[in-house]
């Protein structure tokens, strides 16, 4: 077991994730993240045509209670967290049949806090990792899986990986990831103390790479010895990768600029000096930017070419075509209001998303059959 302590207390800083600060309505080492992709030299990829399409194909499960992590399952089914309740569900992929894997002890819901991102290993469904939000700090642990006991008894306890994330009321961040390198990525928040993101001995604002066990990979990370793979973030909540195994993620603005960055390890990404396309020296800009209202981005993923972004605020889902790491066209939306606030999405590993709404956190609007999974198939 990795224990990582950093920070202290932390006062809340302007506005909650949803308003301008974001959800509100209203070539590297082997075995490292791929910085820039594997593309030959002189190769330009024609990247995937500037306008797509999106279809409802059907509504795969209705009446989850504030859900925020989803993850898929070998079989096709899908695991999904609930924020306030701390309870994780197995979703069958077909008939949407919900079973109960258990409640993860010590979250402490609150603000923007309690049950947040889940991830499975790949081809692996007998572990379960979390990152949740305790009386005292953010954390990632992980669980035993074992789906022959009595459902709601079938998680074991949970074993720490990685202590004292900052926490606060906002900006906890909260996506865990396992990427293609076989490592844990997370995406954490500064807790409204925006001093965290520029402080590099702080996990607070910052994109974090480690082995699945919690500790630091040694070869990949800026320093062989910390977890922190980028800082200067204010409230990362997307992590995907690419075909070319690049990292893409997502990240709440404040008052102007909402980003999806194309992440380098060590790479500084401005806040709180810079936001959005800030062009300024020492600072790497976001490929794609959103005034605020128009996304508040939670979940990303890659499809067909593209990224898909699940937006609270915005209450749509933005496709940006890319071709390396520059858009081909500008972004597109899609299924603008239609079911309130989306928060994650994910790819079903054919040529659609599973994606989840999220109207009961206590800042949407919600209505019958709310919050709910819906299958998408996306070109």
């Amino acid at each position: 077991m990795a224990v990582i302590a950093a920070g202290a207390l932390f006062a809340a800083g302007c506005t909650s994730d949803g308003d301008s600060s974001g959800e509100k309505t209203g070539k590297p080492d082997k075995g490292s993240p791929s910085a820039s992709g594997k593309e030959p030299d002189g190769a330009s990829p024609a990247g995937p045509p500037a306008k797509g399409s999106v279809k409802v194909e059907r509504t795969v499960a209705t009446g989850l209670d504030s859900p925020w992590g989803m993850a898929a399952l070998p079989d096709g089914d899908l695991l999904v967290s609930s924020r306030d309740t701390g309870e994780i569900l197995r979703v069958d992929g077909k008939s949407g049949k919900k079973t109960e894997l258990g409640s993860v002890p010590g979250v402490a819901p609150g603000g923007e806090g309690g049950l947040l991102g889940i991830a499975v290993p790949s081809g692996d469904a007998s572990m379960v990792y979390a990152y949740l939000t305790t009386a005292s700090d953010n954390r990632i642990v992980r669980m035993l899986y074992d789906e022959k006991k009595e459902p709601g008894n079938q998680l074991g306890a949970p074993d720490n990986l990685l202590k004292g994330i900052p926490k606060g009321q906002i900006h906890n961040g909260g996506r865990i990831a396992f990427g293609p390198d076989k490592m844990l990525y997370a995406g954490t928040g500064e807790a409204g103390d925006q001093a965290q993101s520029q402080d590099k001995e702080s996990l607070g604002g910052k994109i974090l790479r480690m082995t699945p066990d919690g500790e630091p990979p040694g070869r990949g990370n800026p320093e062989a010895d910390s977890v922190v793979l980028s800082y200067g973030h204010r409230n990362v909540q997307g992590l995907a990768w690419d075909k070319e195994e690049r990292l893409w993620a997502s990240e709440f603005g404040q008052d102007t600029w909402d980003e999806l960055n194309h992440i380098e390890p060590g790479g500084n990404y401005g806040w709180p000096e810079a936001e959005g396309k800030a062009e300024e020296e020492g600072y790497a800009d976001p490929v794609e930017q959103w005034r605020t209202e128009d996304a508040s981005p939670s979940g990303i993923a890659v499809a067909e070419g593209s990224v898909w972004m699940a937006s609270l605020r915005g209450e749509r889902l933005w496709r940006v075509p890319l071709a390396g790491t520059k858009p081909v066209a500008k972004p597109q939306a899609f299924l603008e209001g239609k079911y309130g606030r989306l928060r994650t999405v994910v790819p079903d590993g054919r040529d659609g998303l599973w994606l989840l709404t999220n109207e009961t956190d206590s800042r949407g609007t919600p209505e019958k059959g709310d919050d709910r999974i819906l299958k998408l198939k996306v070109s």
